[in-house]
Parts: structure tokens; sequence; C-alpha cells
């Protein structure tokens, strides 16, 4: 841990600023996971009850949490799986031709012209006295009744003519079979219209006999219900069921009341027969959460390890979470479902985006959304509202610059939740979805209001400078910026233009380029107590540092940083910008007066501590970018003729020297940081300091006379 951080525990265990007290960060982590249990599982002990179906309730039973209702579930979706077979039973539409049914009509057309081949083979006046026979051996052999015409009128045939017919007759009625699609009640029709057919295209009486006779005989319906259609409109006359739900406090069963089946099934799926399931039920939810938090604990070890140190902000995330697992354990227990649509996952999402991270905020509210699954049932749309709304407020606050931003992102997540339940309304088709859209703007437009109103009072609780606070602080009507404007404008407008080179050096190196920024405009507040110290304040009157000894002025100069870090706490600026303050200086040289104390000592020795500043050195990234920001734009002032060349070298030269003095070791700068650092500044000082045109003697002459008319 480094000082900084030591200082801030220290502060919270005396209480300054700060309500909560330093804790480690697994008694964190175990606290939300006992809070977590606490919260999910109060209702999963119920009393054991012993009863069987058929017996009469001695006491009213009451559901101790909420449960789908399985038994009547499962009965409404039979129900509505045979009301779709049937309906799709009676739809033609639902059919598909059967090619089973052109085989076997092939095969007893070719079995009675066997038939009628042998018997014509026996001899034909046998054949004619045979004709009932020969007709009871195909009804026996195929189930079909030929007519004794038709049997007379093939025996009149020849046996190569009996070939012919076979094959004409497969072709009217096995290809047409399956070709075409043959209901029982167009049987008729289709044999009708094949024997005017055949009547069109044979003269021959025995020949049309024969061939009519034996289509009509074999031609049947061919359509099979098509079951992969029949299976798709049951899935979905089952889908369209919606799940009946227990609701907690709701009577299972009356006293005096008859226990049926479905009293006993809801009981059992509850827990209250078997304590044994209760406990399996338990334990799943307890090794849930614990998956959830070690998945989070490892994310934010490896990606916000700072958080493992600022406990103040583990605080806030776990009771962030916590706080959004109480108002989905909340709606779980009303019987309304429209409940489920209100929980304020959005709520978690843009309060940790703005106060801690926009990646932590993600990932809490996918720890979220599974906490919103094991409260509501496992439904899928809870989660999936919970995830739209969620993500859309952590995305909706990344740029937020005011607290009327948080209104826009309200707006932007109810609008998302608005969408995302007309789409599962329309895919699930769920009617009721698109009547609770609504809920999801509502939803939105609370978790908004509700940041507005928390997100100062969490500021101030845990001690977090948020972006819009410090967007706040950087206003110039801020009492402090103010009256550095009025009472030492110059170095009012100097703190503006470190400002400016802090925000594009710490945008350079990824730094926090708004606490830069602010922390720089506040940088050189203690020059209020004693403004005519300090030469951009002197507007080129008398240097009271010329009377003084060089000790006595390098203590009222290194006096500003105390003083400015005495106004910032009256101010009740935050930590970070008194940190800013503090360390501004580090415990850098004042090398003006330590160079003319040793002029003056003759040879003596001078004690360096005299003429230091106190520290410490900067402990952050912006701190130490706001140091050189500092020390570089008051030393170009000082060039008589700034070209981009002399900028570099002195910008180069501050920043070695400074680098050599140790003031950068305990930041977190590398030597590529200070590269960038230095030809961002080069780039933005050479834009402020650039050459101007030298106007003409006459032309300034002439300004000068029009002044003095006006004047």
């Amino acid at each position: 841990m480094n000082l900084q951080r030591l200082r801030t525990v220290l502060g919270w265990m005396k209480g300054k600023g700060n309500k909560l007290t330093a804790i480690g960060p697994w008694s964190v982590v175990i606290a939300l996971f006992l809070c977590l249990n606490i919260v999910l599982l109060f209702d999963f002990m119920p009393k054991q009850l012993n009863i069987a179906v058929g017996q009469v309730a001695r006491r009213d039973v009451v559901a101790p949490r909420r449960v789908m209702n399985k038994y009547r579930t499962e009965q409404l979706r039979q129900q509505a799986t045979d009301s779709a077979q049937r309906e799709a039973a009676a739809a033609i539409t639902n059919y598909k031709i059967d090619p089973s049914a052109a085989y076997k009509a092939e095969e007893k057309l070719a079995g009675i012209f066997n038939i009628l081949r042998t018997e014509l083979h026996k001899g034909s006046a046998n054949a004619q006295q045979n004709t009932k026979a020969v007709n009871a051996k195909i009804k026996e052999e195929y189930g079909l009744d030929i007519s004794a015409d038709v049997v007379k009128a093939a025996f009149e045939l020849t046996p190569s003519r009996l070939d012919s017919l076979e094959a004409v007759a497969r072709k009217y009625s096995v290809d047409t079979m399956r070709s075409e699609r043959i209901s029982e009640n167009q049987v008729d029709i289709v044999c009708s219209r094949l024997e005017d057919k055949i009547i069109d295209a044979y003269r021959s009486t025995n020949e049309q006999k024969v061939l009519a006779g034996v289509v009509n005989a074999v031609v049947a319906p061919n359509l099979t219900l098509d079951r992969d259609k029949v299976d798709k409109l049951v899935e979905q006359a089952k889908r369209l069921v919606q799940p009946v739900y227990v609701e907690q406090g709701q009577i299972i069963v009356r006293e005096k009341d008859l226990i049926q089946t479905e009293h006993y099934e809801v009981m059992k799926d509850l827990g209250l027969l078997d304590r044994r399931a209760n406990y399996l039920a338990v334990l799943g939810v307890v090794i849930m959460v614990a998956m959830l938090l070690t998945a989070m604990a490892v994310y934010v070890f490896q990606f916000n390890h700072s958080l493992v140190v600022q406990q103040r902000s583990l605080v806030l995330l776990g009771s962030t979470l916590l706080v959004v697992a109480c108002f989905a354990k909340a709606a779980s227990l009303f019987a309304w479902e429209g409940t489920g649509y209100l929980i304020p996952t959005a709520l978690a999402g843009m309060l940790l985006a703005i106060l801690l991270d926009s990646r932590l905020a993600i990932m809490a509210v996918l720890f979220l959304a599974v906490i919103v699954a094991l409260v509501m049932g496992q439904d899928a749309k809870y989660v999936i509202m919970a995830l739209s709304g969620g993500l859309a407020g952590v995305f909706s606050v990344s740029r937020v610059s005011q607290r009327m931003d948080l209104t826009r992102a309200g707006l932007v997540v109810g609008f998302v939740n608005f969408i995302a339940l007309i789409a599962l309304g329309l895919f699930r088709a769920e009617p009721f979805l698109l009547k609770f859209s609504v809920l999801g703007v509502f939803n939105g437009l609370v978790s908004a209001i509700l940041a507005i109103g928390l997100l100062p009072y969490l500021e101030t609780l845990f001690g977090i400078t948020s972006p819009i606070r410090l967007l706040e602080l950087s206003n110039s009507n801020q009492p402090l910026l103010r009256r550095l404007l009025i009472e030492v404008p110059g170095s009012y407008h100097h703190s503006l233009i470190v400002g400016n080179l802090a925000e594009a050096a710490a945008e350079a190196v990824g730094g926090n380029a708004l606490l830069a920024r602010v922390g720089a405009q506040y940088h050189d507040i203690g020059k209020l107590r004693r403004p005519d110290f300090f030469i951009e304040n002197q507007y080129g009157g008398e240097n009271p540092h010329d009377n003084m000894t060089p000790a006595y002025s390098a203590m009222i100069i290194t006096s500003h940083v105390s003083d400015g870090v005495e106004l910032a706490r009256q101010g009740k600026l935050p930590q970070e910008i008194i940190d800013i303050i503090e360390q501004h200086h580090g415990n850098d040289i004042v090398r003006y007066f330590h160079h003319k104390a040793q002029e003056c000592a003759q040879g003596e020795p001078v004690e360096e501590k005299d003429y230091r500043y106190p520290g410490p050195r900067p402990q952050t990234k912006e701190a130490a970018i706001v140091m050189l920001a500092d020390c570089v734009e008051a030393a170009v002032r000082s060039l008589q003729r700034p070209t981009p060349e002399s900028i570099e070298e002195l910008v180069r030269h501050m920043i070695r020297e400074r680098l050599n003095d140790g003031q950068f070791d305990e930041s977190d700068l590398t030597l590529k940081d200070l590269d960038r650092m230095a030809k961002t500044f080069v780039k933005v000082l050479t834009g402020i300091f650039h050459r101007r045109i030298e106007y003409p003697k006459t032309v300034l002459a002439e300004a000068e006379a029009d002044a003095g008319e006006v004047s």
C-alpha cells in the first residue's frame, strides 16, 4: 500500500470526511456472500407437512414463496396439445402424399392381372364358368371388389393384350396416386375423371371395362398426416400456454378441503413435504452465489485491482449489488407478474459506471441478471429485461457531463426496455408482454430519478468523486475558483493554462484527464493567502522578496501548498483534488531561492531541506502530470523569444530534472509516458506562445491616437 492509500485508510479510521471504517476486502466479500444468501433463502425453509392425496387438510397451507404450478401447467399444455392435434387432423393442408399408398396400389394391380392371366391360361370356357370364383379370389387376396362384367371382359382379351392393359392401368392409377393429392372424398371424383380418359382413349368395350374396373378398384386415398407440421403446430400451441404460478402468500389448500393431486404436487415442489429436496435447493443457491462472487472477485483482482485497496469502492460495489438483489427479491413476493419488469438493474449499472468503472458496471449487470433468474423462477424474459436495461444504463452514462444527462440516460434505458419487451412479446407470442412494455419505460425513468437522487449521497458517504462532481467543480462560479479569478487573476489564468496542459497530457498517457484538469485548476488556491509574493500576481510592481532572506522567501513560497490544502478542506473539495494540491510540487526544491541562498552564503553550506517543499511526492499519474504542467508552463512563460525548439528543449530539461530528483518514483508514470507528455506539452505550449506579427510603428501610432480620442 502506497503512502496515499495509507493516509486515506487512516483518514477513515479517524472519521475525517468518511463514515466508514477501514475493513479488509475479504470481510466485504464474506459479508456480501452472507447477505445475498439471507435475501435469497429466507423463504426456503418451510415447515414440513405430513399429508397425502385424498386426506382432508387440517389447516390452510400457504405458499412460502413463488413457484411454478407444474401440475396445472402440464395439464394446460396437454390440453393445448390435444386441441392442436385435432385441429391439425381436420385441416387438409396438414396432409401430404404417402408414397406407400401408390406402392400398395401397384402391388394390388399386378396381383389382379396375375390372377386374370392365370385363369385365362386354364381355358376360356372354364374361366367364364368360374367368374365368381375369380372375384372371390381377388377379394380374398387383395380386399378388392371386381365386378363379374370386368372379369368376363378380361377373358375376352388375348394374353398379350392383357399385358398391355396392365401397363396402361398402372399409368392411370399408380402414377396418378404418386402425383395427385387424393382424399377420401376425392376418390370417386378421381376415378370418374380417369374413366372418362379411358373411354376417350379406347374404343373396345372390353378394354374400357377392364381398365376402368381395375383402376377404380386400386385407386385409394393417398394422404397421410404430416407429422413434422403437426409437431410444429403442437409446439407452438404449447408455447402459447403461460406457466401457472403459485404466488407467495397464496393459499394452496384451505382447511377441511380435500387434498387433490394438484395441491400435493405444488406442496412437493415447494419442499413442504420433503425437507431434503429443500436442502438441495438451498445448497444450489449457495453454490450459485459463491460462483458469482468468485467470478466477480477474479475480475476485480485482474482488471480492477485498485478496488482491493480502495475498500470504500468495494463496499459501494457490494452495497449496490445487495440493494438491487433486495429489489428483485421483493418483486418476486408480489402476485402481480408485472413487478418483475420493475427490477432496477439499470440503476446499478448507471451508478457503478459513474462512480467506479464502466467495465465493472457491466460485470455487475451480468451478476444481477443471474440473481434475477434465481429469484424470478428462471424465467428468461426477466433475465433479458435485466440485461437489456442494465447494459443500456451503463452505455448511456459513458459521457455524462451533468446530472441532467442522467434524465436522458433514463429515457434511453426506458426505450431499450420497451423495445426488448415488444420483441419478447412477438417472439414468444405473448400478448401480455406487449401490454407490459410500458413498464420498461417506467423502469428506466425511475432508475434515472433514483440515480440522480442517490449520486450526491453516495459521493459523500463513500468519498468518491464522480465525473459529474468534477465537472461541477470546474465551473468558474465555484467559490474558490471565483476568489482565485477576482483576487489573484494571474494565478487563475496560470491555473487555466496548466489545466489545459494537464488534460492533454493525461489523455496522451491514459490518465484521468478530467481529474487532471480540475486538479490543476485548484492546485494554486493556496496563493489566495499571500498573492503578492508570487510573480504572476505582481504586475510589474515591487517584489516583496527583494527585502527578504532567501530562506524566509522559500518558506512563504512553499507554504502555498499547505495553505491550499487547508482552503480545499474548508471548501470541502474531494480528497482526489486535495491530494493533487498537496503533491503538485512533491518535495521538489525551490531552485531560485536555493541558488540565491548559495550566492549569499559565500561558500558556507546551505541546508537543502530548508528549501524543499514538504511533499509528499506525487502518488498518482494525475498528480505527477499537474506537477510537470505547472513547472513547464511557468518556465516557458519566462522565455524571451519562445520557439518550438527552445520550448521543447526547456520542457525536456524540466522533466529530466525532476526525474533525476526522484519526484516520479511513487507515481505510475513510465519513461514512455514522460516522452509522450513532453511531446504533448510542446504541442500545446507552441500553440499558446506562438510568434506574432510585429506591427509597423505607424500602425501602432495610429492605434494610440485612436485610443486617446476615445478616452
